[in-house]
């Protein structure tokens, strides 16, 4: 049985359901997991090597044929670190990138990140971008971040990295459970209106502004409509999200972190629109899990959702956005299919990403 060590560096939400998912799918492979909590974002970006070659050693320095990895992960320190690494073939996966990513208005972009991101992605034998947006993002980012340096830039590794690099989403978990729930929570009093899921982080990020101005917009035009307001949220969550409680009230029937997977689904389920005000987003696996169960989705006309959903279902403004929600809740518009981004169907496009990494260990010996 072939040995895989898996390492996530910060295990965010997105990254265990990747992991989890790429464990169960093949039960053939002996796996190891490595995982560090998704916070101290800084420390933890920098810190994974040192973290995990001292509290590691042991584990480290078994025998592997395979080093699957997040692209959080200082691939280079690590290997420098446990040198028997260094001759492991070693795939990186990149759920998101720090070219990418917006700064906060409080906070200014850092390089390192950035540099650790190019570092790493030099370093693997394989890269792998969870969409196109993201590797072309990465790529026009790194340049010009070499491009800034003044002199000895090595231009040369960002071709490098495009010719092992490929595109290969993080596969939706198919829908096995029936969608009519026992237990519905959405209200018998919102029945006959529109409703409408918005599921991420309560961050800057997730574009709470854009949200609150389409929930106006759609008020103004006496829509009538149920919010659920799904995500978890933080002590110093952006103030648009007081101002969205305090003004919706009526319209809110759920604000919140749901604890319960099955009540989750359940939200989703009975939801007919699956709304993204994203500002930052490489994939969107809530939005696709959201469709996924017949929630239309009513998403930017940016970031990666030109690679996922026809124009008719993307908006450039927030009133564009209220009328694309009128539009298809009269037109009862029926959500697009994902059975394409399901494991079943990238099964064996992970598997060939896999298998081509003992083939490198076989010419290499």
């Amino acid at each position: 049985m072939k040995r895989i060590l898996l390492l996530s560096a910060y295990d965010a939400q997105s990254h265990q359901y990747w992991h989890k998912g790429l464990v169960e799918a093949f039960p053939e492979y002996d796996w190891t997991v490595l995982t560090l909590p998704a916070r101290y974002f800084a420390w933890r970006v920098r810190g994974n090597s040192l973290s995990w070659a001292i509290e590691q050693q042991t584990l480290l320095n078994q025998p592997y044929d395979a080093v699957i990895c997040t692209s959080m992960t200082d691939l280079s320190a690590l290997r420098g670190m446990v040198p028997k690494l260094a001759r492991t073939p070693t795939l990186v996966y990149f759920h998101e990138n720090q070219f990418a990513y917006p700064p906060s208005q409080h906070q200014a972009q850092s390089v390192e990140p950035q540099v650790l991101n190019l570092y790493t992605a030099f370093c693997a034998d394989k890269v792998l971008f969870n969409s196109n947006y993201n590797r072309e993002t990465f790529i026009d980012g790194a340049r010009k971040l070499l491009q800034k340096l003044p002199d000895h830039a090595p231009l040369s590794v960002i071709e490098h990295i495009k010719d092992k690099s490929g595109v290969l989403p993080v596969p939706l978990k198919p829908v096995t459970t029936p969608q009519i729930d026992t237990e519905q929570p959405w209200p018998k009093n919102t029945k006959e209106i529109t409703k409408i899921v918005w599921a991420a982080r309560w961050e800057y990020d997730k574009g709470p502004k854009t949200l609150l101005e389409i929930l106006r917009t759609l008020k103004a035009a006496q829509q009538d409509f149920a919010l659920c307001l799904l995500g978890q949220h933080f002590r110093h969550s952006p103030p648009e999200f007081n101002d969205i409680q305090y003004e919706f009230a009526a319209e809110i029937v759920h604000a919140g972190f749901e604890e319960s997977t099955a009540r989750y689904q359940a939200w989703l389920n009975g939801a007919d629109f699956i709304l993204s005000t994203a500002e930052h987003e490489f994939q969107g696996i809530a939005v696709l899990e959201a469709t996924q169960r017949g929630c239309i989705p009513i998403v930017p006309d940016t970031l990666v959702y030109p690679e996922l959903f026809d124009q008719q279902l993307r908006y450039n403004s927030a009133q564009e956005a209220a009328s694309l929600i009128q539009k298809h809740w009269k037109q009862k518009t029926q959500a697009p299919p994902t059975m394409h981004m399901e494991w079943p169907q990238l099964r064996e496009c992970y598997r060939d990403a896999i298998e081509s990494l003992y083939a490198a260990r076989s010419t290499s010996d």
